[in-house]
């Protein structure tokens, strides 16, 4: 082996270079099984079409083949695929009728599989929507949509609502509406404005305390009609507090992914359960830990995690809502897709000093499979944006 088969010159940030050495590759145990001590889907992103017009306004032209693949992939390591949720870029050039096709085709090859899905239904397929009533009709919509495909419904933060809401009573009014109609236990999204600034003051208030008691007392009028609840406020202060609050048997799934870890591990007393985009990226060591959990050995599952948590949180360093640029990049990097294409032109979202730093990171945690080939697809990434010695 050369010597530039073993390390790769990056840039570095504030100027100059910096020498990375492959780490050797680790082969990671499959398990197909779901997880006796914790339920974990992981938010999967799509693969763009190199082929298509993905560019910044355009709709969707998704590489369907790589995308299915890359749900059998997470599959193979026992975990959910939380599908059509931001990660897959809703809001952010992911239209409807390719969120339609993606939510049709990946709940077939769930059930095919055996494996658990669920899928997010929101509003983002009208913009013309300008009264509480036009929301709850688009929110009906879209649940119907997923209902329809065997599909467990998450209920999405909607922009829309955020925008048209008077008042806490408004979301009350909407979501108690859905939740009176749904045929089987949703999940709620909760979305921080990290991951999307127009949802700011989402639950009727800009006030994290009040949006979480009106948050609490929906969830407890309808706790029969609430699997759990997924929250995204990158707070781990907080999501302990809530999760003490929520009834018994109302899951708290976990969205905090700078601190999941400790989340997950619990407190002896309440625990998280995981809906991660984290988890798309690094699915093998997921895997490695809840196992671990399983079997009641926190040293080992705290030594797997460990070394995804600072890569996790390169990843979604702000402006947070562009980590989805970082999950295809990694899943290039692991031969899960045939080249770096985003739709909507996304690709372009992060530097090449910040992937530079995300290829470092998955190195040493020893997430590329082929450490050579992740590094010869780095280098020709250098060359074209002209980070070249």
């Amino acid at each position: 082996m050369t010597a530039v088969d073993t390390s790769i010159e990056v840039p570095a940030a504030g100027g100059g270079w910096r020498t990375v050495e492959l780490a050797p590759p680790r082969e990671w145990a499959a398990h197909p099984e779901p997880y006796r001590s914790r339920v974990a889907f992981a938010a999967a992103h799509v693969v763009g079409d190199p082929w298509g017009e993905n560019v910044p306004g355009a709709p969707a032209v998704v590489d369907w083949e790589s995308t299915l693949a890359f749900r059998r992939h997470l599959f193979s390591y026992g975990l959910g695929v939380a599908e059509a949720m931001d990660t897959a870029q809703r809001n952010m050039g992911l239209d409807w009728p390719a969120v339609q096709e993606l939510v049709r085709r990946s709940a077939e090859q769930a059930q095919t599989h055996g494996a658990r899905i669920a899928a997010g239904a929101g509003t983002d397929h009208r913009t013309d929507l300008t009264t509480v009533d036009d929301v709850l009709a688009a929110y009906t919509e879209q649940v119907e949509y997923v209902e329809g495909t065997g599909a467990q419904v998450i209920l999405m933060a909607s922009r829309q609502l955020a925008a048209v809401a008077a008042g806490p009573d408004d979301y009350v009014r909407v979501y108690e509406a859905l939740l009176r109609q749904v045929r089987e236990p949703v999940i709620l999204h909760w979305l921080g404005e990290a991951f999307d600034p127009q949802l700011a003051g989402y639950w009727g208030s800009a006030e994290v305390a009040s949006a979480t008691d009106t948050f609490v007392q929906l969830v407890e009028a309808h706790a029969a009609k609430v699997d759990g609840v997924k929250v995204s406020l990158l707070s781990a202060e907080h999501e302990i507090g809530l999760r003490a609050r929520l009834p018994e048997g109302v899951r708290l799934y976990t969205g905090d992914d700078f601190n999941y870890p400790e989340l997950i591990r619990g407190d002896g007393t309440h625990h998280s359960d995981a809906l991660l985009g984290a988890f798309a990226a690094i699915a093998p060591a997921a895997s490695a830990a809840l196992a671990a959990l399983d079997d009641g050995d926190l040293e080992r599952y705290d030594s797997e995690f460990a070394p995804t948590l600072e890569l996790s949180r390169k990843v979604f360093e702000a402006p947070t809502f562009y980590y989805k640029t970082g999950i295809a990049f990694l899943s290039w990097l692991c031969g899960h897709q045939p080249g770096f294409t985003m739709v909507g032109g996304l690709q372009s979202a992060r530097s090449v000093v910040h992937l530079s730093e995300v290829f470092a990171l998955a190195n040493e945690a020893r997430l590329l499979p082929d450490p050579e080939a992740a590094a010869a697809k780095l280098r020709s990434l250098l060359t074209v944006a002209g980070a070249v010695r």
